[in-house]
């Protein structure tokens, strides 16, 4: 009876000192991984969120970006951080991915990390074109591409990212051979459009709008299943290969395992909050995102979900795991 009472008493010492901590939370600045370089998706919308993030928390945070080994360099920083909730990871869907086309990760995603919440939900990536590029449609890249079979090569932030499985799925449905580059990051990848070094990429909205409203890329098609409400005179891919869709992934937020729940759970708060800001809100749906905020607990279950089904959609891909 004493040994039952005594425990009682400890995990209620321990709740108490957990929830004390997170209404003290954070006293100093918080700093948040991307680990991708600067330019790319997450790191623009990243940019956005953040500020409002951090006037939720009444703490600055400051954005590090730390690009490399397909988003693992920067995730590795996370999960062996202290878990007090003062580093945090912003990263991609291709999270999920790398598990699977990765025979050596360095980190378990699911025993290192908390999940914290996801952010958006993209609806899809741009095909763009460089502009020098003679096709100027989805139809005219096909025959293009059938007249140059491997001639055509596409740009994408890395191996097995969301990038790669919309280009690979579309050659695939367009029954064409395109020749796939990976660069370290959606910048460099974008970049590599706009130079001419490949003369198709796949980016998010937000990246490949301003670049094809300045007129340095042409936009072909949306991969999502409906037009983009900023380009509506952008098909779909779909429009010309049926049964095409390909959407953007997650961008979600974890911090290292072991960081306590209320901790978690204010950060979570502080991003939902910050998604519901006018300003922010629409940054994210103009760019064909879908803003989240879901609580910890359904986001680590959809996290969890969509381990198997990226494994799934690697498999279908045929990408070997390096």
């Amino acid at each position: 009876m004493h040994r039952c009472i005594a425990l009682l008493l400890a995990m209620f010492t321990l709740a108490s000192a957990s929830l004390s901590w997170a209404q003290n939370y954070p006293t100093r600045p918080v700093r948040v991984i991307i680990p991708f370089p600067p330019g790319g998706n997450v790191d623009v919308f990243g940019r956005v969120l953040w500020p409002q993030a951090e006037k939720e928390l009444g703490q600055t945070v400051v954005i590090d970006n730390r690009g490399g080994a397909n988003s693992m360099l920067g995730a590795s920083i996370v999960a062996n951080a202290t878990p007090d909730g003062y580093t945090l990871l912003h990263t991609s869907f291709g999270f999920a991915v790398n598990p699977s086309i990765v025979r050596k990760m360095p980190f378990d995603v699911v025993k290192d990390f908390a999940p914290v919440t996801d952010v958006a939900l993209g609806t899809g990536y741009l095909m763009v074109s460089h502009a020098g590029f003679p096709a100027k449609t989805v139809k005219e890249l096909i025959g293009f591409a059938k007249q140059n079979p491997g001639q055509v090569r596409y740009s994408t932030a890395g191996v097995g990212n969301g990038q790669h499985l919309a280009g690979a799925l579309f050659a695939e449905r367009a029954g064409i051979d395109m020749l796939h580059v990976p660069y370290k990051g959606g910048g460099p990848a974008m970049t590599a459009a706009l130079g001419g070094e490949v003369q198709v990429h796949y980016p998010a909205p937000a990246v490949g709008i301003p670049h094809v409203k300045a007129g340095r890329v042409r936009a072909l098609g949306f991969t999502g299943n409906k037009r983009l409400i900023s380009l509506p005179d952008v098909p779909t891919i779909g429009e010309t290969v049926p049964g095409y869709y390909a959407d953007a992934g997650w961008h979600g937020v974890f911090a290292p395992a072991k960081t306590p729940a209320a901790v978690v759970k204010k950060v979570q708060e502080s991003i939902y909050k910050a998604l519901q800001v006018p300003h922010v809100r629409d940054h994210f749906l103009n760019a064909g995102y879908e803003p989240q905020g879901s609580t910890p607990a359904e986001w680590g279950k959809r996290f969890r979900a969509d381990l198997k089904r990226y494994a799934e959609i690697t498999r279908i891909a045929k990408i070997e795991p390096q």
